[in-house]
């Protein structure tokens, strides 16, 4: 966002203070006040002042001289997970699917530019990268991320694309947008959209639209495989079917729920939910 469009109405040291927590991530779970200020282009007293506000507030913990994230920065991601029925309605067929094709399953959203892991059952990790509720990748290279560009309408599509970086993550990643359209209305046609070692070598995924009571896709499916066990032919003959029949499953149950509050395809705002139950915790 620009400093034109953000205004008088944008509180700049609230986006100061949200990246201070974003510095902190797997590969870097402790950090110095240097450390800090480097990671967030902030100087020491301002990078000490943020550290210690969340400290007071319990979000942070220092030993003196490193400073970590405590478990109450989950609250942050659970508030908005707590809003969801989706993923907990999903849970139990994904764990069904993942026990019929012994391979792991996600349900993701699609988050500005980004899919979103919103729940998932795993079997064996088979990226380099860690992947749980709350990981992002490029909405362009996942399969899921395929599924939910695919069904947004054009304007909203053009725009996408027209920010969207298409730069290669492998040999095989699509880095045309003439070539990455194309790929979209052969997913849209199809039903499904299957990416071959484009995010990550080795890594083949498959994923199926989830659909709410509207018909409006919010959210996707996926099953992902190590490329050296499963060829794309087996993905197709094996998987999908499977994949297919769990969606149709979660759809069944979306309908007698009633309306999902999950980030909308079109403008990544939120639906309105009846009663939405809290999921617990990912383990």
């Amino acid at each position: 966002m620009t400093d034109a469009v953000r205004a008088t109405h944008f509180v700049r040291s609230f986006e100061r203070g949200l990246a201070v927590i974003r510095a902190f991530d797997a590969d870097h779970p402790a950090l110095t006040l240097s450390e800090v200020a480097r990671a967030c282009d902030l100087t020491r007293a301002a990078a000490r002042r943020f550290l210690l506000t969340l400290a007071d507030l319990g979000y942070v913990h220092s030993d003196g001289r490193l400073f970590r994230l405590t478990p109450r920065v989950l609250e942050l991601g659970y508030s908005y997970l707590a809003s969801l029925t989706l993923p907990e309605i999903a849970e139990p067929h994904l764990e069904r699917l993942v026990a019929q094709v012994g391979e792991s399953s996600s349900l993701c959203v699609l988050d500005g530019d980004d899919i979103v892991y919103v729940a998932r059952v795993p079997t064996r990790r088979i990226m380099t990268v860690s992947v749980t509720v709350g990981t992002r990748f490029p909405a362009h290279v996942t399969s899921v991320g395929r599924i939910m560009l695919a069904h947004l309408p054009p304007q909203e599509l053009d725009a996408r694309l027209a920010r969207t970086e298409l730069r290669p993550l492998t040999p095989r990643t699509i880095t045309s947008e003439h070539a990455l359209r194309a790929e979209l209305r052969r997913v849209r046609r199809q039903g499904h959209a299957l990416v071959d070692q484009e995010l990550e070598e080795g890594l083949r995924s498959v994923a199926a639209p989830v659909r709410d009571r509207d018909g409006d896709v919010v959210a996707g499916v996926n099953i992902a495989v190590h490329a050296g066990r499963t060829s794309v032919e087996s993905v197709r003959r094996d998987l999908l079917p499977h994949l297919v029949a769990t969606v149709a499953r979660i759809e069944a149950d979306l309908r007698v729920t009633g309306p999902v509050r999950a980030a909308s395809p079109c403008t990544g705002t939120h639906r309105s939910s009846s009663s939405p139950r809290t999921p617990a915790p990912p383990a």
